[in-house]
């Protein structure tokens, strides 16, 4: 077995391996859809995708200092492991979103899969970026709750962080795409867009079964694409995390009483339910003015986009009516 690690030129042709390479990728953009798009795909019959989402092996470049795991791996024998249990004619694929921002990624799955299939779903850059900050804010990966400030604060430790989680540089889609078309011919790259997916998760999930050759006309489970969030209070978030968990002399105390008193299915429910109504809740409205400043500065590339793409996404995403 070819012992090829992230970091190193493929020596062997898959396919010699004697194991089942995957043929399609999902590679992105994050906050786009393609956490949905994943999990219709994998009910499909003819498909196989494992359950680990983001293998985090061809873009290790955008997720610096990821340990090595079997969720993922660094060797190339560790990474084809995960696809070991697609049965005979399965077409095998994953998702690992941060392979469209990779500068790497695109080459690499070149040199594994030459006849890869690529998808990328992409998103309205200002909203894009609303929505990852809520999602780090969901996640416990930020703790400023006004996005402008985040992005101010960003700037000022630019230099320290090694990994920007607002950086332009996610939504440069026209390089990123180029680096796809620099390595695969046209008719092996979707792009979707988001918009799209929202409106028709069924529509879009057929089309993409059509582009990797598969039966399109069996039912599709829908499943809603990017449901966003806030968190109520990161300090209320903590305590009842705490409970839920059994954490903490107080929650064990609790808990004691409770396991007294009420069935485990109850506890259990009951007390994700109290997580779900104390800590989650529907978004704030946006920072329109930020918003109008994000949209500005993105409208040079939304307009190349377009014209790459061939197709008005200036007008779809309302940058006709930014000046």
């Amino acid at each position: 077995m070819n012992a090829w690690s992230h970091d190193k030129p493929v020596e062997k042709s898959a396919d010699a391996l004697g194991v089942t390479v995957p043929e399609f990728f999902i590679v992105g953009n994050p906050k786009s859809g393609t956490t949905a798009l994943y999990e219709m795909l994998r009910r499909h019959p003819q498909l196989y995708m494992p359950d680990v989402k983001e293998p985090l092996f061809f873009d290790r470049d955008v997720h610096p200092g990821i340990e090595r795991s079997e969720r993922h791996p660094d060797t190339l024998e560790g990474y084809l492991r995960l696809f070991a249990a697609a049965e005979p004619g399965q077409r095998a694929g994953e998702a690992s979103s941060g392979c469209l921002r990779s500068q790497t990624a695109a080459a690499r799955i070149g040199e594994l899969e030459p006849n890869a299939r690529i998808i990328a779903v992409l998103r309205e850059p200002a909203s894009f970026l609303r929505s990852l900050h809520l999602e780090l804010l969901k996640d416990h990966l930020e703790t400023e709750t006004d996005l402008r400030r985040a992005m101010e604060r960003e700037q000022r430790i630019r230099e320290q962080k090694p990994m920007l989680w607002y950086s332009t540089d996610r939504v440069q889609y026209v390089e990123q795409l180029r680096r796809y078309d620099a390595v695969f011919p046209p008719e092996q790259i979707l792009v979707l867009i988001y918009d799209d997916f929202r409106a028709d998760n069924e529509g879009t999930v057929r089309k993409v079964l059509r582009f990797l050759d598969v039966e399109d006309s069996l039912p599709v489970g829908v499943t809603k694409a990017n449901t966003t969030v806030r968190v109520r209070s990161p300090r209320a978030y903590g305590i009842v995390r705490s409970l839920y968990l059994g954490r903490g002399r107080a929650a064990r105390a609790a808990n004691v009483g409770i396991k007294a008193l009420t069935p485990q299915w109850l506890r259990h429910s009951g007390l994700g339910a109290v997580r779900r109504s104390m800590l989650y809740g529907k978004p704030r409205p946006a920072d329109q003015e930020l918003m109008l400043e994000l949209r500005r500065g993105f409208k040079g590339e939304v307009v190349a986009l377009s014209a790459y793409l061939g197709r008005d996404l200036v007008s779809l995403w309302g940058y006709d009516e930014v000046s």
